[in-house]
């Protein structure tokens, strides 16, 4: 087993779900996990770091390797989790409001 550590940009709460739900697909991962203050994103298990790189890409996240060694065992005092406070959408992931106008001069709101 090994623990990849990858460099991915994460400004909001869509983008850490988007990303989670991007590389969850990939076969043989045992762990994964999120560091939005750190920009990383920690997977462990048989998985090509490669494919990792590649699912985040297609998704237009742009993400580099950062390490990829083997996985270690676990400390004996884990430190408390910290909630991170992220916005809950960055302007990368807003939709767009454009108002359109019928025949009658009426406007209404279309979402692109």
């Amino acid at each position: 087993m090994k623990k990849i550590v990858v460099k991915v940009c994460i400004n909001c709460k869509t983008c850490k779900m988007e990303i989670l739900k991007t590389v969850s697909k990939l076969e043989g991962i045992d762990e994964i996990s999120v560091d939005a203050e750190k920009g990383t994103l920690t997977v462990v298990g048989e998985v090509d770091p490669v494919l990792i790189v590649k699912q985040l890409r297609k998704i237009k996240k742009g993400a580099s390797i950062d390490s990829v060694g083997p996985k270690k065992p676990p400390e004996k005092k884990p430190e408390p989790l910290k909630v991170c406070d992220l916005p809950p959408c960055c302007k990368s992931c807003q939709l767009v409001a454009v108002p359109v106008y019928d025949d009658y001069g009426y406007g209404r709101c279309s979402i692109l």
